[in-house]
């Protein structure tokens, strides 16, 4: 007998559990029963925002094992740090395969893996136990990109051919948590933390809305990457005391700043090109996201910063620092946009939706493992592209082994 509605375990307890949670008000048919974090406290507090809202009655659960024991957990939604990835699924596979607990999917926020060998590794153990499988990328679903999408294939590629060139860019001023800024814990630097969404929205957005996302075959990769303002001695001073100590920005940085361009060609053979841009050093009011699109006879645009509401506060207005307005938020006071509900402007209560309602209809969601995959290989190439300093052909030979100089530690645009 099918379900009727779908039972959700977070594991993690942080600042992108606490977006997905609260995006689950626009989203029927789950509740939030479990969040099990290593920082206790974090797990009780994005438990505690479930029961609060009103999108399910959770608990803080010790280890991940117990969520899958748990009778009314279905699903689950990794959103723990990249570098613990592989022991979260191995710790899933072996509770199933133990009989400890069945489950019916996964999701798993970016990126998959921190290299093509984890990412790979993430795929198998999920496919080894039977589950359905979603790749948590939240641009893909946010409403001006499904809506444009739809409206430039339906009238401008129909009329006059399919789309030839997309450009995509997430730009803010530095992750939240001090780990998102080790190369080896993370995986890299802002490109694959941030990369990773210009990259899939846009293969997204030249992708026949007919055709399976790899009717589109990888030519090349070109790519830069550099750290223009965290290596900066006072900026590198601060990442130094947020951390503990730990995070030494003069002798071993992550890239701030990257850029990349992506070849590919069509089922027909045509040539279409992605440009991406992504930055840690963007000084403005938030978190910039935008998304061009061009072809024959039309173009589209996107920059969630030109928001549909403004407000202006004079500098006798004084309050504490905040991400009130705008995630990622820089200032106070000026004129500054208010982006109303970033839950549904970024995409997650749509790709909530999508998941949920995948998961129920016993169907593989849209958005999934083998995407996530995808991305990384592209993501890896890049970072090949950077240490080579030359274009690379896709696939490159040692794709599935390599490991990026910056998150081996060994990468300082400096030396």
């Amino acid at each position: 007998m099918m379900k009727k509605s779908i039972g959700i375990g977070f594991v993690g307890g942080g600042f992108i559990t606490r977006f997905h949670i609260q995006s689950l008000i626009g989203v029927r048919d789950c509740e939030v029963l479990g969040v099990m974090s290593r920082t206790k406290s974090s797990a009780e507090e994005s438990a505690s925002l479930a029961r609060t809202i009103g999108v399910g009655e959770a608990k803080a659960f010790e280890t991940v094992t117990d969520m899958v024991a748990h009778p009314d957990i279905d699903a689950l939604w990794i959103c723990a740090p990249n570098f613990t990835r592989i022991e979260i699924m191995e710790e899933i596979v072996e509770a199933m395969e133990s009989g400890k607990g069945q489950l019916i999917g996964i999701t798993c926020e970016k990126p998959l893996g921190r290299n093509v060998k984890e990412a790979k590794k993430v795929l198998e153990l999920t496919q080894r136990v039977g589950l359905l499988d979603g790749y948590l990328e939240n641009q893909v679903f946010a409403p001006s990109v499904t809506r444009g999408k739809e409206i430039i294939w339906s009238r401008g590629a129909k009329a006059t051919g399919r789309p030839y060139l997309a450009r995509a860019a997430e730009e803010h001023s530095g992750p939240h948590m001090p780990w998102f800024w080790e190369g080896e814990l993370q995986g890299g630097g802002v490109l694959n933390d941030m990369m990773c969404h210009s990259v899939e929205e846009a293969r997204f957005m030249l992708t026949d809305p007919d055709k399976k996302r790899d009717s589109l075959t990888p030519l090349s990769v070109n790519a830069y990457a550099s750290c223009l303002k965290w290596q900066r001695p006072e900026y590198a001073k601060i990442l130094s005391q947020n951390s503990g100590g730990k995070t030494d920005y003069l002798k071993r940085p992550s890239e701030d700043f990257a850029r990349s361009l992506i070849e590919y060609k069509d089922e027909e053979g045509q040539k279409i090109v992605v440009e991406t841009t992504t930055s840690w050093c963007f000084v403005g009011a938030g978190l910039r996201l935008s998304m061009e699109l061009f072809g024959p006879e039309y173009s589209m645009f996107v920059n969630t910063l030109d928001s549909d509401l403004k407000v202006f506060f004079s500098r006798k207005v004084a309050g504490a620092e905040g991400e009130d307005l705008v995630e990622k938020q820089n200032a106070e006071s000026g004129e500054m946009p208010v982006v109303s509900s970033e839950v549904d402007t970024y995409g997650y209560t749509a790709e909530n939706r999508h998941m949920v309602e995948s998961f129920l209809a016993g169907k593989r969601p849209q958005e999934n493992f083998s995407d996530g995959l995808a991305v990384t290989e592209l993501l890896m190439a890049a970072y090949m592209s950077v240490e080579q300093n030359k274009t690379i052909q896709f696939p490159p030979p040692g794709l599935d082994d390599f490991i990026p100089a910056v998150a081996k530690g060994e990468w300082n645009p400096n030396n």
